[in-house]
């Protein structure tokens, strides 16, 4: 729990930035959200689709592009993050925001879509695969679960090399030194598992078709769907 409330804290203090930062500090950015949001397919004209660790809801964002009418859910621990989320999304009713701790959140119905975009990499590897587990309860049939975060390397050096590399590109990004000593302290909060492990649990939580779509050193997107198939 301090570490949630550390995470709580850290991101409640950079919320007013954090948007116009993150295409600087993620170098795939189209790619990374462009892929992640190409997977997620509903039959549904309005989907309701759950976003864990919402944020500022720019992932959500992307959804209702493809559906406008669709019903969502943001729950974040950070409430400021929340704050600019409403803002986004100004005054739609469709939109439910829950500041609340995602990591056991069961909900009181089921989702066509649940999605999670640079949020679960702060859990403990036991929160990362229960929520893949709570994840999967909370679809509905046919419906799909999409991850758009950051791993942990197989090795110590493919690690460090994915480190390198991000770092080399923040330091080139354009970013002021006080921005760039503030995103370095931010990953003291990562927590990252490897990739294997992940998708392993994701196939053993119940979904089919796990897989990670896209990968660009540590940023991944990985999926899987809810059915009896």
């Amino acid at each position: 729990m301090a570490n949630h409330q550390h995470v709580r804290s850290t991101f409640n203090e950079t919320a007013a930035v954090y948007d116009q930062q993150r295409r600087k500090l993620i170098p795939c950015f189209d790619d990374f959200y462009g892929v992640a949001a190409s997977l997620a397919d509903s039959k549904q004209e309005a989907p309701k689709i759950l976003d864990l660790g919402a944020g500022t809801g720019l992932f959500a964002s992307l959804l209702v592009q493809r559906y406008p009418d669709a019903k969502l859910t943001l729950i974040d621990l950070a409430d400021h993050m929340l704050d600019v989320a409403r803002t986004r999304f100004g005054g739609n009713p469709n939109v439910e925001y829950v500041c609340a701790d995602y990591t056991n959140y069961v909900a009181p119905d089921t989702y066509d879509i649940v999605i999670s975009g640079l949020s679960i990499h702060h859990l403990p590897d036991a929160d990362k695969a229960q929520l893949y587990k709570n994840s999967y309860v909370n679809l509905r049939e046919g419906g799909v679960f999409i991850n758009a975060d950051q791993v942990l390397g197989h090795t110590p050096f493919i690690d460090e090399r994915y480190k390198s590399d991000w770092r080399g590109k923040v330091e080139a990004s354009g970013l002021s030194e006080a921005e760039i000593a503030a995103a370095y302290e931010r990953t003291k909060l990562d927590r990252m598992a490897d990739l294997a492990s992940q998708l392993i649990w994701l196939a053993e939580a119940g979904f089919r078709d796990v897989d990670c779509v896209y990968k660009y050193f540590n940023f991944v997107v990985m999926f899987g769907r809810k059915t009896a198939e």
